[in-house]
């Protein structure tokens, strides 16, 4: 017999908003959410779904989109999905959904993807108070490669992922991350010593009304208006999943999501051509629209058989994941180092994150140096399929964290030698689509770095 087409149970259709879906998609999670399908282990089915932004973001010559885009409508979803064995019977809090990728892509017709950085007073990201204006680059696709006019002389392969997969919370779930996440947003800039070196603001984005659209559920009414004000953001992963923004999980590839919910209740959007480990930039993917096809399946009993509570409760679990066997290949990489000393020369206690933020600023000065402007740079670091690591975390006072490039993405040799040549097609201009920074947040100065 052939092989089964794979059964498309949300569609999407890029000239509708993502409210008026014939699936309506959703921006938030929460457990009261209605399923828009149902699947059943073992089923090959489809999912279509928008870009995160849902449209915002444009294939044009401006960044003002970037720097205007309403952050409270993030992300959206396509699902949820519910999922039955082949018995009919749902998963059941306590389950384990295993989730498989089975093949993956931009939506035909719209090969195409953007990088950015947001506006410092809009989003930020790991490096906002170095780059803290609005940024954007165009990608295109050809087949399984990217290329942007505005970073000339790169070309590389993508490893499409979703940045999102995730189920649904349970009611006492999502109390604990509201509980928490509240502590964080109006407690941490007094308790939280690494908010002196990272700068991305609000340091957590607690439930709101704006911008929430919640699936089936109409606005305008009480039921709305409660689930609205509970309803967790799409923003961080957390033990359901969520936005992880794993590069890895590809065409192959299988996730191992805990089952909180009756039917688990599936989502998943963010898709992503190429993404660099830690997707820098915030909105540093190569966003784009896209297709899952999937396989379920339900282990029963299997979040107390193979997840171990890292809290105070049962539901302090995480997701694992097995690596697909398609991954792009590369045999030559130029690593960068960091060590846990921060911009102004103080020293931090096996800190990774001002580890790797170091790595970060020495790729990006380095590349630099061979014709390209930073926030290039910055943008695609972001986005290219390099590998970010922990390569140290006991020797104390020093993390070390180390990002590595592949090589042959430039047209150009970038190691190090005598003279630094110039590609012959890489010139500063064209340079990224770039806003003016017009807040007055003060900017980090690396002053031994090169302008």
């Amino acid at each position: 017999m052939a092989p089964r087409t794979p059964r498309l149970v949300v569609p999407i259709d890029l000239k509708k908003k993502p409210w008026d879906q014939k699936l309506p998609l959703h921006n938030r999670w929460h457990p009261e959410i209605p399923a828009v399908a149902a699947v059943t282990s073992g089923e090959f089915f489809r999912i279509e779904m928008v870009d995160w932004t849902g449209g915002a973001i444009k294939d044009d010559d401006s960044a003002l989109d970037v720097k205007s885009v309403d952050l409270s409508t993030v992300h959206y979803l396509s699902g949820p999905i519910r999922v039955l064995d082949t018995d009919g019977i749902p998963a059941k809090p306590g389950d384990l959904l295993a989730v498989e990728i089975c093949n993956l892509g931009p939506l035909p017709g719209d090969e195409w993807g953007f990088t950015a950085t947001f506006d410092r007073e809009n989003g930020g990201g790991f490096l906002t108070d170095h780059f803290p204006s609005a940024t954007k680059a165009i990608w295109y696709f050809e087949g399984i490669y990217a290329y942007s006019p505005q970073i000339p002389g790169v070309r590389f392969p993508g490893l499409t992922h979703p940045g999102i997969v995730g189920t649904a919370p349970s009611k006492e779930l999502l109390k604990i991350w509201n509980d928490r996440e509240r502590e964080v947003e109006e407690n941490g800039l007094q308790t939280l010593k690494l908010c002196e070196v990272l700068h991305s603001r609000p340091l957590a984005n607690l439930p709101s009304t704006k911008g929430c659209v919640l699936g089936k559920i109409q606005g305008d009414t009480p039921e709305w208006e409660r689930i609205a004000r509970e309803a967790a953001r799409t923003i961080p992963g957390r033990e359901n999943g969520g936005n992880c923004d794993i590069k890895n999980l590809s065409r192959g590839s299988k996730v191992y999501l805990p089952v909180f919910v009756e039917g688990a209740n599936l989502s998943t959007g963010d898709m992503h051509f190429s993404q660099g480990d830690g997707e820098v930039s915030f909105c540093g993917a190569i966003e784009m629209s896209g297709f899952l096809e999937l396989k379920c399946e339900i282990i029963r009993g299997g979040m107390k058989e193979y997840l171990t509570p890292m809290g105070p409760t049962l539901l302090h679990v995480n997701p694992i994941f097995e690596i697909g066997p398609v991954e792009p290949r590369f045999s030559e990489w130029l690593v960068f180092e960091g060590i846990s000393v921060d911009e102004s020369g103080r020293q931090h206690y096996l800190d990774a994150s001002v580890a790797y933020k170091r790595a970060v600023l020495n790729a990006i000065d380095y590349l630099s140096k061979f014709g390209y402007s930073k926030e290039q740079m910055y943008l695609l670091l972001s986005c290219c399929p390099c590998e970010g690591r922990i390569s140290g975390i006991v020797d104390s006072p020093n993390a070390v964290a180390t990002l590595a490039i592949p090589t042959s993405i430039f047209d150009q040799d970038i190691r190090p030698k005598n003279k630094i040549p110039v590609g012959p097609r890489l010139v500063r201009k064209p340079d990224v689509l770039k806003c003016t920074y017009d807040g007055n947040l003060p900017i980090t100065k690396n002053l031994s770095a090169t302008m």
